[in-house]
């Protein structure tokens, strides 16, 4: 089997969560996508892809349960093609940290977090015990930075702040002080993408996905630095169910890249994030 790219951002719901429904609703107004119904497994197989999958934890915020098990068992059974994260309330602490240790034994390959929903400060001690632990397990952490779709035209967008998806001072303090834990940062932080690219270029364990906006979409500064000087700093994501990941690839086969830049966004940057054998793919 040789696969043709790897998504490194596709969600996953799990659970039965009216809140989160209710959010994405303003998500779905601005992507118009009909997807949130597809089986991730056949359809990234139909799509001859690798894909990292997850759901978000904000039950503190939300009140709303999600389940780490049911991302396991959806890439239990699909072959090796979806791989799964999981993911951590921080504000549960001490039980956040027994959770990373207990989803890490069953195949868990990292953590995702989405500051703003989740309504945390990624840099405040408090949780630095989570991501010591992340650390340590040689668990990636991808992270939601820059604004949101969800609550986004809502009155006071539900409430969401976006000040936690902010790379300075948040992610920029959290990649300093654990510097042997790998960090993909998720949308390239738009609004504040170019703070965004300079860490990337400063901090070597801080990587970018292009995920949440179709290529045509992606904002110059962030092609000329894929382009010239970090090109090992960016993967391939969509943001799936949200983005269509068929627009995305014709549209990013649209942008035209220096030679073999391309290979290493596709796939090239992700595997050596994840540990992944690069030879299980070919963009021919």
């Amino acid at each position: 089997m040789t696969y043709r790219a790897l998504d490194i951002h596709a969600h996953f719901r799990t659970g039965e969560r009216k809140v989160l429904a209710e959010q994405n609703k303003d998500a779905d107004k601005q992507f118009k996508t009909d997807l949130r119904e597809v089986d991730p497994v056949a359809y990234y197989a139909e799509r001859n892809m690798m894909a990292v999958i997850f759901d978000v934890d904000a039950e503190t915020a939300s009140r709303e349960k999600m389940n780490n098990d049911e991302v396991l068992e959806l890439a239990g059974r699909s072959d090796g093609r979806l791989i799964p994260f999981g993911s951590v309330d921080p504000h549960k602490r001490a039980a956040a940290v027994r959770e990373v240790e207990r989803i890490h034994k069953l195949g868990a390959r990292g953590i995702k977090l989405q500051p703003i929903t989740q309504a945390f400060a990624m840099n405040d001690p408090e949780y630095y015990p989570i991501w010591d632990a992340c650390q340590q397990l040689g668990m990636a952490l991808i992270i939601h930075m820059g604004t949101t779709a969800i609550g986004a035209g809502a009155p006071g967008g539900r409430g969401l702040k976006l000040k936690y998806a902010m790379p300075v001072p948040y992610l920029d303090d959290l990649a300093a002080d654990f510097p042997n834990l790998k960090i993909i940062a998720a949308h390239f932080a738009w609004p504040w993408h170019l703070d965004m690219l300079a860490i990337a270029r400063h901090k070597g364990n801080v990587y970018i996905d292009l995920s949440g906006y179709a290529p045509k979409y992606i904002p110059p500064e962030v092609i000329k630095d894929m382009n010239s000087v970090i090109p090992y700093k960016f993967v391939f994501g969509t943001d799936f169910p949200l983005m269509d990941p068929d627009r995305w690839l014709a549209e990013f086969a649209q942008i035209e890249l220096k030679p073999g830049v391309r290979e290493k966004v596709m796939y090239g940057n992700a595997c050596k994030i994840l540990g992944v054998d690069p030879a299980l793919f070919s963009l021919e």
